[in-house]
C-alpha cells in the first residue's frame, strides 16, 4: 500500500536514528557553513527543516521559512529531537529541543562568531555540539569546552559518558607512481578512543555503525 503525507513536497525524507516515528527533509543542500557564502553573495533566501510522522501522515515545520536562517540536521537523544538553526541576520547558532505538537524549546544559544561553522553538528548521547577538522582540530562547545588537534584522516563519530571516539581511515598497498592499487591493497578504519584532554586511552582496527534503534556497533 503507498500512502501520502498530508504535505507533498516532492522531497526525500530521511531516516533519524533512535526511534521509527519520524523521518525529516531540508528544503535544500546548504549547511551553516555556507551562511558565510551567501552573506558575501547578498543573503541566503532561507531553507525549511520538516519532520515526517509515519504513523498519522502529517508533516511539521518548527519554523516558518525565514531569509538568512538555515538549519542542521536533526538528532534523537533523550526522547527529543535536537537541531541547529544559524540566523545570520541576528548573528546567532541557537541549539533547539523538539517534539512536533508539543516541546519547542532554545536549549542554547550562540554569538555565530564563538563557533566555528565547518563542519558544525550534533553527536553524542546527551548531545554535544562539535565542529572539526584538520586545520582547526576538533572543538566541542557544549555542554563542556574541550579541544585538542586532529590527524590526518581522523574524525569524531561520537561522544558517551568521557569517552570520544574518533574514526581513521587507514589506506595500504597503493602504488603511487602506477596510480593503482597493489596485490596487498587494504582500505580499512581504525577506532582512536580519547579522554576529554585529548590523551589516547586504546586504539584498534573497526568502523562504528549506529543502527536504527539507536545502537552503535562495531565492524
Amino acid at each position: 500500500m503507498i500512502k501520502k503525507f498530508n504535505k507533498i513536497d516532492g522531497r526525500c525524507v530521511e531516516r533519524i536514528y533512535g526511534q521509527e516515528r519520524f523521518g525529516y527533509s531540508q528544503s535544500d543542500f546548504e549547511d551553516l557553513y555556507d551562511l558565510i557564502k551567501w552573506a558575501e553573495q547578498g543573503g541566503y533566501q532561507g531553507s525549511e527543516l520538516q519532520f515526517y510522522d509515519f504513523y498519522n501522515g502529517k508533516v511539521y515545520k518548527p519554523f516558518d521559512k525565514k531569509r538568512n536562517v538555515i538549519y542542521g540536521n536533526p538528532v534523537y537523544a533523550e526522547k527529543f529531537f535536537y537541531f541547529l538553526q544559524g540566523d545570520y541576520g541576528q548573528k546567532k547558532i541557537t541549539l533547539y529541543r523538539y517534539m512536533p505538537e508539543s516541546v519547542l524549546d532554545a536549549v542554547k544559544e550562540f554569538d555565530i562568531e564563538e563557533v566555528n561553522l565547518y563542519n558544525l553538528k550534533i553527536i553524542g548521547t546527551p548531545v554535544h555540539i562539535i565542529s572539526q577538522g584538520d586545520e582547526e582540530g576538533f572543538r566541542c562547545y557544549y555542554p563542556e569546552k574541550i579541544s585538542f588537534p586532529l590527524q590526518e584522516q581522523e574524525s569524531v563519530i561520537l561522544i558517551e559518558g568521557e569517552r570520544i571516539y574518533l574514526e581513521k581511515w587507514v589506506e595500504e598497498g597503493w602504488d603511487d607512481e602506477n596510480d593503482c592499487a597493489q596485490d596487498t591493497y587494504q582500505y580499512y578504519s581504525k577506532i582512536i578512543i580519547k579522554d576529554f584532554f585529548g590523551n589516547t586511552i586504546s586504539e584498534e582496527i573497526g568502523c562504528l555503525n549506529q543502527s536504527a534503534n539507536g545502537d552503535w556497533w562495531i565492524s
